[in-house]
């Protein structure tokens, strides 16, 4: 039998909804390992950093949306729910980057980094 692995897919923060363009993405791990390398490739070392929690969306520019509010607020609660059942919830998130539209496409690139994500 076969299973959804990918469709639609909801984003909102706090209570926008957006309306999904392009992709969504979000970490599925809270850290990254990479190999030391020594003059002795056996040693197995390695060394661990933390991926910070975030949410990448590409969304339409959307008028009923509250932009100053995404703009502007630094406590939003990202919610992801991915077709194939997956929910990443982004906490005490904000904007980072530029807020930019590109307004041949009528879309807009945002990132939003929080204090914690969970996948749920």
């Amino acid at each position: 039998m076969g299973r959804k692995i990918e469709g639609t897919c909801y984003v909102k923060a706090d209570d926008q909804q957006f309306i999904i363009k392009g992709g969504v993405t979000f970490p599925l791990s809270t850290t990254v390992r990479e190999p030391i390398e020594s003059l002795s490739p056996s040693d197995g070392n390695y060394r661990e950093t933390d991926i910070a929690p975030y949410t990448k969306v590409q969304a339409a520019f959307d008028p009923n949306v509250d932009w100053e509010k995404i703009r502007t607020a630094t406590n939003l609660t990202v919610t992801t729910e991915a077709a194939n059942g997956m929910v990443y919830v982004l906490t005490e998130a904000y904007v980072s980057g530029e807020v930019e539209i590109n307004v041949d496409e009528g879309s807009m690139d945002l990132v939003f980094h929080g204090a914690v994500g969970v996948l749920q």
